[in-house]
């Protein structure tokens, strides 16, 4: 089947869909290796988070089919390893990221909120990053970090 949908904010279109295919496996297979995968399969990890419509899913729950029409974003949205975005700045400064596999997907989660509430709390921030785990770190230096955004002026993310 036929896909159509925006992709980081460009027009995406793939002919290659299966029905009952979740949206994970169709990233991967087009290139989009920045989505991690294959972890939990069920949406408990948080690795494989992407944003749809400017909500953090796990893509590994998601048929593709059901992105037809929306927005997916995937950390490419936030910046590359030449242009971080000041979230990936906090990140790195407050030791935040240690194997990255669970990164992209906190730092989205971690983006939806701020966009939604640009100065939350400790609770809000905890609750926004409790589908995600972390082995190597925890879960301090991403709550900080976030902290840290959250006391910047509005809009000077």
């Amino acid at each position: 089947m036929q896909l159509s949908f925006k992709l980081n904010g460009s027009a995406t279109q793939w002919e290659d869909v299966y029905p009952g295919e979740n949206l994970l496996e169709v990233l991967r297979r087009h290139d989009c290796w920045e989505v991690k995968g294959n972890n939990c399969t069920n949406g408990e990890c948080g690795a494989c988070t992407i944003l749809l419509d400017g909500i953090p899913v796990p893509s590994c729950t998601v048929f593709a089919a059901r992105v037809e029409g929306r927005n997916v974003d995937t950390i490419r949205l936030l910046g590359d390893p030449d242009h971080l975005h000041p979230l990936q700045q906090a990140f790195l400064r407050h030791g935040a990221v240690q194997c990255g596999y669970c990164i992209p997907g906190m730092l989205l989660s971690a983006h939806a909120l701020l966009v939604r509430n640009p100065h939350p709390n400790r609770d809000e921030i905890q609750q926004s990053l409790s589908g995600h785990l972390c082995r190597c770190t925890g879960y301090l230096q991403q709550i900080e970090a976030i902290e840290e955004m959250a006391r910047l002026p509005e809009g000077a993310e």
